[in-house]
Protein backbone atom coordinates (compact mmCIF):
# COMPACT_ATOMS: atom_id res chain seq x y z
CA UNK A 1 0.00 0.00 0.00
CA UNK A 2 3.06 2.08 0.84
CA UNK A 3 4.66 1.30 -2.84
CA UNK A 4 1.37 2.34 -4.06
CA UNK A 5 0.90 5.62 -2.26
CA UNK A 6 4.92 6.55 -3.23
CA UNK A 7 4.29 5.96 -6.86
CA UNK A 8 1.11 8.04 -7.21
CA UNK A 9 3.18 11.35 -7.04
CA UNK A 10 5.66 10.08 -8.94
CA UNK A 11 2.91 9.17 -11.86
CA UNK A 12 1.84 12.87 -10.97
CA UNK A 13 5.33 14.51 -11.16
CA UNK A 14 5.99 12.76 -14.41
CA UNK A 15 2.67 13.78 -16.21
CA UNK A 16 3.42 17.38 -15.03
CA UNK A 17 7.23 17.24 -16.70
CA UNK A 18 5.68 15.57 -19.83
CA UNK A 19 2.46 18.42 -20.41
CA UNK A 20 2.63 20.66 -23.11
CA UNK A 21 2.79 23.64 -20.82
CA UNK A 22 5.35 22.67 -18.80
CA UNK A 23 7.41 22.08 -22.04
CA UNK A 24 6.61 25.11 -23.27
CA UNK A 25 7.76 27.25 -20.00
CA UNK A 26 10.89 24.88 -20.60
CA UNK A 27 11.79 26.05 -24.03
CA UNK A 28 10.78 29.76 -23.54
CA UNK A 29 13.63 29.12 -20.05
CA UNK A 30 15.96 27.71 -22.13
CA UNK A 31 15.90 30.37 -25.00
CA UNK A 32 16.20 32.62 -22.71
CA UNK A 33 19.36 31.18 -20.95
CA UNK A 34 21.21 30.39 -24.53
CA UNK A 35 19.92 33.84 -25.81
CA UNK A 36 20.96 35.55 -22.68
CA UNK A 37 24.94 34.15 -22.59
CA UNK A 38 25.16 34.56 -26.65
CA UNK A 39 23.81 37.73 -27.06
CA UNK A 40 24.37 40.87 -25.29
CA UNK A 41 22.00 42.42 -23.03
CA UNK A 42 19.26 40.05 -24.30
CA UNK A 43 19.08 38.54 -20.70
CA UNK A 44 19.02 41.91 -18.84
CA UNK A 45 16.06 41.77 -16.86
CA UNK A 46 14.58 45.54 -18.19
CA UNK A 47 14.81 43.17 -21.74
CA UNK A 48 12.64 40.12 -20.53
CA UNK A 49 10.09 42.38 -18.88
CA UNK A 50 9.77 44.58 -22.10
CA UNK A 51 9.17 40.95 -23.71
CA UNK A 52 6.64 39.78 -21.10
CA UNK A 53 4.83 43.08 -21.80
CA UNK A 54 4.70 42.91 -25.55
CA UNK A 55 3.55 39.09 -24.93
CA UNK A 56 0.78 40.97 -22.88
CA UNK A 57 -1.11 41.63 -25.97
CA UNK A 58 -1.11 38.64 -27.16
CA UNK A 59 -1.57 36.51 -24.05
CA UNK A 60 -4.82 38.94 -24.00
CA UNK A 61 -6.58 37.82 -27.09
CA UNK A 62 -5.43 34.33 -26.74
CA UNK A 63 -7.33 34.09 -23.95
CA UNK A 64 -10.64 34.20 -25.79
CA UNK A 65 -9.19 32.08 -28.42
CA UNK A 66 -8.12 29.21 -26.22
CA UNK A 67 -12.22 29.40 -24.93
CA UNK A 68 -13.14 28.93 -28.96
CA UNK A 69 -10.54 26.66 -29.95
CA UNK A 70 -11.59 24.62 -26.91
CA UNK A 71 -14.98 24.35 -27.75
CA UNK A 72 -13.89 23.13 -31.24
CA UNK A 73 -14.25 26.80 -33.31
CA UNK A 74 -12.08 29.49 -34.77
CA UNK A 75 -12.27 33.16 -34.23
CA UNK A 76 -10.77 34.98 -37.24
CA UNK A 77 -12.10 37.99 -36.32
CA UNK A 78 -9.49 38.71 -33.90
CA UNK A 79 -7.35 41.39 -35.64
CA UNK A 80 -9.94 43.20 -37.06
CA UNK A 81 -11.69 43.73 -33.39
CA UNK A 82 -7.99 44.71 -31.33
CA UNK A 83 -8.11 47.72 -34.39
CA UNK A 84 -12.09 48.24 -34.29
CA UNK A 85 -11.03 48.60 -30.09
CA UNK A 86 -7.85 50.92 -31.30
CA UNK A 87 -9.58 52.96 -33.55
CA UNK A 88 -13.05 53.05 -31.84
CA UNK A 89 -12.33 54.25 -28.15
CA UNK A 90 -10.77 57.84 -29.02
CA UNK A 91 -14.29 58.22 -30.53
CA UNK A 92 -16.09 57.07 -27.06
CA UNK A 93 -13.73 59.42 -25.15
CA UNK A 94 -16.36 62.76 -23.70
CA UNK A 95 -15.32 65.80 -21.98
CA UNK A 96 -17.74 64.46 -19.00
CA UNK A 97 -15.93 61.99 -18.08
CA UNK A 98 -12.24 62.63 -16.90
CA UNK A 99 -11.30 59.75 -15.99
CA UNK A 100 -11.91 58.16 -19.02
CA UNK A 101 -13.79 54.93 -17.77
CA UNK A 102 -16.88 55.42 -19.80
CA UNK A 103 -14.86 55.25 -22.84
CA UNK A 104 -13.39 52.02 -22.10
CA UNK A 105 -16.39 50.14 -20.89
CA UNK A 106 -18.32 51.30 -24.04
CA UNK A 107 -15.20 50.29 -26.18
CA UNK A 108 -15.59 46.55 -24.45
CA UNK A 109 -19.10 46.61 -24.94
CA UNK A 110 -18.67 46.80 -28.51
CA UNK A 111 -16.32 44.77 -28.93
CA UNK A 112 -18.59 42.00 -26.62
CA UNK A 113 -21.10 42.22 -29.02
CA UNK A 114 -19.05 41.77 -32.06
CA UNK A 115 -18.59 38.34 -30.16
CA UNK A 116 -21.99 37.87 -29.76
CA UNK A 117 -22.94 38.44 -33.57
CA UNK A 118 -20.05 35.94 -34.56
CA UNK A 119 -21.66 33.09 -31.64
CA UNK A 120 -25.44 33.83 -32.47
CA UNK A 121 -24.03 33.02 -36.77
CA UNK A 122 -21.96 29.78 -35.56
CA UNK A 123 -24.91 28.87 -33.16
CA UNK A 124 -28.23 30.03 -34.38
CA UNK A 125 -27.21 29.65 -38.26
CA UNK A 126 -24.67 26.91 -38.12
CA UNK A 127 -22.26 29.10 -40.33
CA UNK A 128 -18.47 27.42 -39.81
CA UNK A 129 -16.52 29.47 -37.12
CA UNK A 130 -14.01 30.11 -39.68
CA UNK A 131 -16.59 31.33 -42.42
CA UNK A 132 -18.53 33.71 -39.84
CA UNK A 133 -15.80 34.63 -38.13
CA UNK A 134 -13.78 35.80 -41.44
CA UNK A 135 -16.63 37.40 -42.74
CA UNK A 136 -17.26 39.62 -39.88
CA UNK A 137 -13.57 40.45 -40.24
CA UNK A 138 -13.81 41.49 -43.64
CA UNK A 139 -16.92 43.28 -42.91
CA UNK A 140 -14.70 45.32 -39.90
CA UNK A 141 -12.04 46.02 -41.61
CA UNK A 142 -14.47 47.65 -43.81
CA UNK A 143 -15.96 50.10 -42.00
CA UNK A 144 -12.64 51.18 -40.32
CA UNK A 145 -11.77 52.58 -43.67
CA UNK A 146 -14.96 53.88 -43.83
CA UNK A 147 -14.57 55.69 -40.48
CA UNK A 148 -11.12 56.87 -39.76
CA UNK A 149 -9.41 56.45 -43.83
CA UNK A 150 -5.36 56.10 -43.60
CA UNK A 151 -5.27 58.60 -40.67
CA UNK A 152 -3.97 57.43 -37.15
CA UNK A 153 -6.38 58.08 -33.74
CA UNK A 154 -4.37 59.30 -30.63
CA UNK A 155 -5.38 58.39 -27.44
CA UNK A 156 -6.10 61.11 -24.94
CA UNK A 157 -7.85 59.21 -22.63
CA UNK A 158 -5.72 59.33 -19.08
CA UNK A 159 -6.85 55.68 -17.92
CA UNK A 160 -5.19 54.15 -21.20
CA UNK A 161 -2.23 56.21 -21.25
CA UNK A 162 -1.58 54.58 -17.47
CA UNK A 163 -2.49 51.23 -18.77
CA UNK A 164 -0.11 51.44 -21.49
CA UNK A 165 3.07 53.36 -19.75
CA UNK A 166 2.10 52.78 -16.11
CA UNK A 167 4.48 50.62 -13.67
CA UNK A 168 3.04 50.17 -10.31
CA UNK A 169 6.08 49.01 -8.09
CA UNK A 170 8.26 48.36 -11.02
CA UNK A 171 5.87 46.06 -12.73
CA UNK A 172 4.23 47.19 -16.27
CA UNK A 173 0.39 47.38 -16.06
CA UNK A 174 -0.04 45.58 -19.22
CA UNK A 175 1.76 42.66 -17.10
CA UNK A 176 -0.63 43.36 -14.16
CA UNK A 177 -3.94 43.14 -16.51
CA UNK A 178 -2.51 39.67 -17.97
CA UNK A 179 -2.10 38.35 -14.44
CA UNK A 180 -5.61 39.03 -13.46
CA UNK A 181 -7.01 37.97 -16.71
CA UNK A 182 -4.53 35.02 -16.49
CA UNK A 183 -6.16 33.88 -13.24
CA UNK A 184 -9.74 34.22 -14.08
CA UNK A 185 -9.27 32.23 -17.56
CA UNK A 186 -7.73 29.33 -15.82
CA UNK A 187 -10.11 29.69 -13.10
CA UNK A 188 -13.40 29.58 -15.60
CA UNK A 189 -11.65 26.87 -17.61
CA UNK A 190 -10.87 24.74 -15.15
CA UNK A 191 -13.00 25.03 -11.50
CA UNK A 192 -16.42 25.82 -13.03
CA UNK A 193 -19.17 24.29 -14.55
CA UNK A 194 -19.12 26.74 -17.40
CA UNK A 195 -15.34 25.26 -18.04
CA UNK A 196 -16.53 21.88 -18.10
CA UNK A 197 -19.19 22.61 -20.94
CA UNK A 198 -16.60 24.20 -23.11
CA UNK A 199 -14.47 20.75 -23.08
CA UNK A 200 -17.54 18.75 -23.67
CA UNK A 201 -18.73 20.47 -26.28
CA UNK A 202 -15.29 20.50 -27.85
CA UNK A 203 -14.83 16.97 -27.34
CA UNK A 204 -18.21 15.51 -29.15
CA UNK A 205 -21.25 18.44 -29.19
CA UNK A 206 -24.16 15.63 -29.91
CA UNK A 207 -22.98 14.28 -26.79
CA UNK A 208 -22.60 16.78 -24.95
CA UNK A 209 -26.46 18.21 -26.39
CA UNK A 210 -27.74 15.21 -25.50
CA UNK A 211 -26.47 15.27 -21.97
CA UNK A 212 -28.14 18.53 -21.49
CA UNK A 213 -25.18 21.00 -22.35
CA UNK A 214 -27.07 24.46 -23.63
CA UNK A 215 -24.87 24.40 -26.69
CA UNK A 216 -26.50 27.64 -28.32
CA UNK A 217 -25.46 29.45 -25.39
CA UNK A 218 -22.17 28.16 -24.63
CA UNK A 219 -21.11 29.24 -27.92
CA UNK A 220 -22.43 32.48 -27.84
CA UNK A 221 -21.03 33.08 -24.64
CA UNK A 222 -17.52 31.73 -25.94
CA UNK A 223 -17.22 34.22 -28.98
CA UNK A 224 -18.09 37.02 -26.50
CA UNK A 225 -15.23 36.45 -24.69
CA UNK A 226 -12.90 36.55 -26.81
CA UNK A 227 -14.63 39.71 -28.43
CA UNK A 228 -13.83 40.66 -25.10
CA UNK A 229 -10.31 40.33 -24.41
CA UNK A 230 -9.55 41.20 -28.13
CA UNK A 231 -11.34 44.31 -27.23
CA UNK A 232 -9.19 44.49 -23.95
CA UNK A 233 -5.81 43.90 -25.64
CA UNK A 234 -6.81 47.03 -28.38
CA UNK A 235 -6.97 49.40 -25.02
CA UNK A 236 -3.78 48.06 -24.20
CA UNK A 237 -2.45 48.04 -27.49
CA UNK A 238 -3.57 51.78 -27.93
CA UNK A 239 -2.06 52.57 -24.83
CA UNK A 240 1.21 51.42 -25.41
CA UNK A 241 1.63 52.81 -29.02
CA UNK A 242 -0.16 56.18 -28.00
CA UNK A 243 -2.53 56.33 -31.29
CA UNK A 244 -4.37 53.50 -33.23
CA UNK A 245 -4.51 53.27 -37.05
CA UNK A 246 -6.02 50.43 -39.30
CA UNK A 247 -4.04 47.21 -39.60
CA UNK A 248 -2.79 47.70 -35.75
CA UNK A 249 -4.41 44.46 -34.40
CA UNK A 250 -3.54 42.69 -38.07
CA UNK A 251 -0.23 40.76 -36.41
CA UNK A 252 -2.18 39.31 -33.54
CA UNK A 253 -4.36 36.92 -35.46
CA UNK A 254 -1.81 34.48 -36.55
CA UNK A 255 -0.28 34.66 -33.40
CA UNK A 256 -3.21 34.28 -30.97
CA UNK A 257 -3.69 31.05 -32.81
CA UNK A 258 -0.06 30.28 -32.68
CA UNK A 259 0.59 30.81 -29.19
CA UNK A 260 -3.01 28.61 -28.60
CA UNK A 261 -2.09 25.86 -30.36
CA UNK A 262 1.84 25.64 -29.22
CA UNK A 263 0.66 25.50 -25.31
CA UNK A 264 -1.20 22.27 -26.28
CA UNK A 265 -4.49 23.27 -26.96
CA UNK A 266 -5.93 21.19 -30.20
CA UNK A 267 -6.92 22.65 -32.69
CA UNK A 268 -9.55 20.49 -33.12
CA UNK A 269 -11.28 21.23 -29.91
CA UNK A 270 -11.87 18.71 -26.32
CA UNK A 271 -8.53 19.43 -24.64
CA UNK A 272 -6.11 22.54 -23.68
CA UNK A 273 -5.45 24.80 -21.25
CA UNK A 274 -4.43 28.50 -20.82
CA UNK A 275 -1.56 27.61 -18.56
CA UNK A 276 0.09 26.66 -21.96
CA UNK A 277 -1.33 29.44 -23.72
CA UNK A 278 1.11 31.70 -21.54
CA UNK A 279 4.21 30.49 -22.53
CA UNK A 280 3.21 29.97 -26.14
CA UNK A 281 2.71 33.82 -26.26
CA UNK A 282 5.67 34.56 -24.52
CA UNK A 283 7.87 32.21 -26.70
CA UNK A 284 6.45 33.83 -29.73
CA UNK A 285 7.35 37.08 -28.31
CA UNK A 286 11.07 35.70 -28.03
CA UNK A 287 11.09 34.36 -31.49
CA UNK A 288 9.71 37.84 -32.83
CA UNK A 289 12.55 39.59 -31.11
CA UNK A 290 15.76 36.85 -31.89
CA UNK A 291 14.66 37.52 -35.31
CA UNK A 292 15.15 41.02 -35.27
CA UNK A 293 18.08 40.96 -33.47
CA UNK A 294 19.65 39.42 -36.45
CA UNK A 295 18.22 41.55 -39.35
CA UNK A 296 15.70 39.35 -40.29
CA UNK A 297 12.90 40.32 -42.96
CA UNK A 298 9.63 41.00 -42.13
CA UNK A 299 8.57 38.40 -44.74
CA UNK A 300 11.34 35.38 -42.65
CA UNK A 301 9.34 36.16 -39.60
CA UNK A 302 5.87 35.47 -41.51
CA UNK A 303 7.34 32.32 -43.14
CA UNK A 304 8.55 31.36 -39.69
CA UNK A 305 5.01 31.61 -38.19
CA UNK A 306 3.57 30.01 -40.81
CA UNK A 307 5.90 27.28 -40.54
CA UNK A 308 5.22 27.03 -37.31
CA UNK A 309 1.51 26.61 -37.21
CA UNK A 310 1.36 24.05 -39.88
CA UNK A 311 3.62 21.75 -37.60
CA UNK A 312 1.24 22.36 -34.59
CA UNK A 313 -1.84 21.42 -36.89
CA UNK A 314 -0.18 18.46 -38.19
CA UNK A 315 1.09 17.41 -34.61
CA UNK A 316 -2.60 18.09 -33.46
CA UNK A 317 -4.05 16.62 -36.08
CA UNK A 318 -1.73 12.89 -35.00
CA UNK A 319 -3.48 13.31 -31.55
CA UNK A 320 -6.77 12.98 -32.63
CA UNK A 321 -5.96 10.24 -34.59
CA UNK A 322 -4.46 8.75 -31.71
CA UNK A 323 -8.14 9.28 -30.06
Amino acid sequence: MNEAAGAKPTRSLGSILRSRPFLAFAVVALVWIVAGFTMRGFGAYGHLRYLIELSAVIGLVAAGQTFVVVTGGIDLSVGAIITVSAVGLPLFTWQADPTGLSAIVATLAMASAIGLVNGAGVAFLRVHPMIMTLAMATFLQGLLIIIAGGSAVSVQNELVQWLGNARPAGIPAGILLWLVISAATLWVMHATPFGARLFALGANPIAAQLSGVPVIATTIAVYAVCGFTSGLAGVLLLGMNGQGYVGIGDPYLLTSIAAVVLGGTSILGGSGTYAGTIPGAILLVTITALITVVNASPGWRSILFGALILALLLLSGREAARR
